[in-house]
């Protein structure tokens, strides 16, 4: 069996253990009772309503276990241990927003306009905005909170106008940002407007069409990354060439490495995820949460795809993976290094190349406005507040 061909069985085999869902505190315990998931994918945004009954989950049944896809709007000081195992593949909403700032200062941007729709994640996002903009010596002219789902938002676009800037800082879904970006088009307006990761899906372009892009300073987002210089790349590449229905209403898939970062953070995190239970030798989570440290930090011996790392394992070695993402590390919390960049949209609506952020400076205004859950007491289980 070729690697590829072992790599889709793993990926098929542990479907029915998976359960993913960004859910309300209603629907988590149908949820767990239906699929009896061992693993349930991508805790996010709504976790606040539902963390009481997971801490309950966790202490009585020593799972399910928590990778993440999403979940950046959960505090940076929660997760990554045995009573919470929760990792998250993408960095925080608040690094987003801190990286959209960035690039509005390094393309010279000097009074900017922030606009968020009332959705838990695009508001931490929005908050690190304008606190990374003001540290970074921006005016912010304005912030404009706007409830999500509207069917326009020309009342918005024209505050926008009045308030003039030479950037507008964009926390929203993709239909409502290309709603409003379209109609600041229509009214005449020329800007910059630097978005966030969830441009990358077809829906954004979907709803924009490729003509405003032309009429504007600049379309993008802020984001993060692959790495590609390294065997995980080689071998998943072709993976993604080689796709023929990987969005709807697509006839072909977008080049992967320009966007797509849904896809390799899927990627890496779910081979983690599976090396650490492989490691572990079981689905406990005050098991598998150690072994993701262990499987993806030094010391061990560097290995980039499942069936390389899965032999090294089964042969007892102790293992360092690197992803195309990069390296497997996770801080205390759970949260992966990522790599910031934004990705401009080119005027026939393909992607341009990644521009890459600077790091440290990102992770040095981060550490000044990151917010942290207040705990009671301060290890899980326990009580927090944010």
């Amino acid at each position: 069996m070729s690697a590829r061909e072992y790599e889709a069985m793993f990926l098929l085999d542990n479907q029915a253990a998976t359960a993913d869902f960004d859910a309300t505190a209603g629907q988590v315990d149908a949820i767990l009772e239906k699929h009896g998931a061992e693993i349930v994918v991508s805790i996010a945004h709504q976790y606040r309503t539902y963390r009481d009954y997971m801490m309950e989950q966790w202490a009585e049944n020593d799972g399910p276990l928590g990778p993440s896809v999403h979940g950046g709007a959960i505090p940076a000081n929660l997760g990554g241990k045995a009573a919470e195992p929760i990792f998250r593949a993408q960095g925080m909403d608040e690094a987003l927003g801190t990286f959209g700032s960035i690039y509005a200062d390094a393309i010279g941007a000097k009074d900017v306009v922030i606009f968020a729709t009332q959705v838990e994640g695009f508001q931490l996002a929005a908050d690190a905005n304008e606190k990374a903009a003001e540290l970074l010596g921006l005016n912010v002219v304005g912030r404009i909170d706007a409830p999500a789902l509207q069917p326009s938002y020309r009342a918005e676009a024209q505050k926008i106008a009045d308030l003039d800037p030479d950037a507008v800082l964009v926390q929203a879904g993709s239909v409502e940002s290309a709603t409003l970006i379209k109609a600041a088009a229509e009214a005449g307006l020329s800007l910059n407007w630097i978005g966030e990761t969830g441009w990358s899906e077809a829906e954004f372009i979907g709803s924009l069409g490729a003509d405003p892009i032309a009429t504007q300073q600049g379309i993008g987002f802020a984001t993060f990354s692959p790495r590609t210089d390294n065997p995980a790349w080689d071998f998943y590449q072709p993976l993604w060439d080689g796709q023929t229905d990987c969005a709807s209403g697509l006839s072909e898939c977008p080049p992967y490495g320009a966007a797509n970062q849904y896809a390799f953070s899927t990627y890496d995190l779910m081979i983690q995820t599976a090396l650490a239970v492989e490691a572990a030798g079981s689905y406990k989570a005050s098991e598998w949460a150690p072994a993701m440290f262990e499987v993806g930090d030094a010391p061990g011996e560097v290995c980039y795809t499942y069936p390389e790392c899965l032999a090294l394992i089964r042969e007892g070695k102790d293992i360092d993976y690197e992803g195309v993402t990069g390296p497997g590390t996770y801080s205390e919390g759970g949260v992966n290094a990522v790599t910031p960049a934004y990705i401009g949209f080119n005027t026939d609506g393909s992607f341009g190349e990644p521009v890459l952020l600077d790091a440290q400076k990102g992770l040095d205004i981060l550490d000044v406005i990151k917010t942290e859950a207040e705990c009671d007491p301060a290890a899980p289980p326990n009580e927090c507040q944010w």
